[in-house]
């Protein structure tokens, strides 16, 4: 049996000129992560990141603080969905909220998107498909025994989780709404198939380190 580690990036730069950038806070967070890794000794036997920044810097964070590894391939069908521009074509005034404002905004945004009623560069169907088609790369690599570190962002995450659940993309908002910065989700594979098994671990985050923007 194998297993695949989705890892949401550590908090990112809100508010700031580049929001893919990790925040301090969000480097503290991916190395709480590579420590706790190295507290375990364990590590993962290949590590994956989606194209952003934020993706990168969470890996780098998390890999050299575990002390194993030897680096990490890149994937960009793991990134974000565009939230800002679903957001701000919704609303221009949306980076101006504050980030309970802003996810509220967000997932009124995600409706109109989701929904197709909107010309954006990447449609919903298509940001669907290609983090399926990721998803099963990975499955594809977690032979027995091995265990494939992935680090992505909420959205491609709460797609493969309710796909794992329900088989179709119906719980997505829900679980988009809830999926905490540095957070792992543990999925194993076996003859029956990718399954759930745990989902936005976050044991290794002190209280006052835990976000979800």
């Amino acid at each position: 049996m194998g297993s695949v580690h989705l890892i949401r990036h550590g908090q990112a730069s809100w508010g700031a000129d580049d929001y893919d950038q990790l925040s301090p806070l969000g480097m503290q967070q991916a190395t709480a992560l590579g420590i706790s890794w190295e507290a375990s000794d364990w590590a993962p036997t290949t590590a994956v990141a989606g194209g952003m920044k934020r993706h990168a810097q969470t890996a780098i964070a998390t890999i050299d603080a575990c002390g194993q590894g030897d680096g990490y391939d890149v994937d960009p069908g793991w990134d974000e969905f565009d939230h800002l521009a679903i957001a701000m074509a919704h609303d221009p005034a949306a980076m101006t909220a504050d980030p309970k404002e802003f996810q509220q905004l967000l997932n009124t945004a995600l409706d109109v998107w989701i929904a197709g009623d909107n010309d954006h560069e990447e449609s919903y169907s298509a940001f669907v498909g290609r983090v399926m088609a990721s998803f099963e790369k990975v499955v594809a690599g977690a032979g027995a025994g091995r265990t494939v570190a992935v680090f992505t962002s909420g959205g491609p995450i709460a797609m493969v989780v309710s796909h794992l659940l329900t088989g179709d993309a119906s719980l997505f908002q829900r679980i988009n709404d809830v999926v905490i910065n540095a957070s792992v989700t543990t999925i194993i594979v076996g003859r029956t198939g990718p399954r759930l098994l745990t989902f936005n671990e976050g044991t290794h985050l002190p209280r006052d380190m835990v976000t979800f923007r």
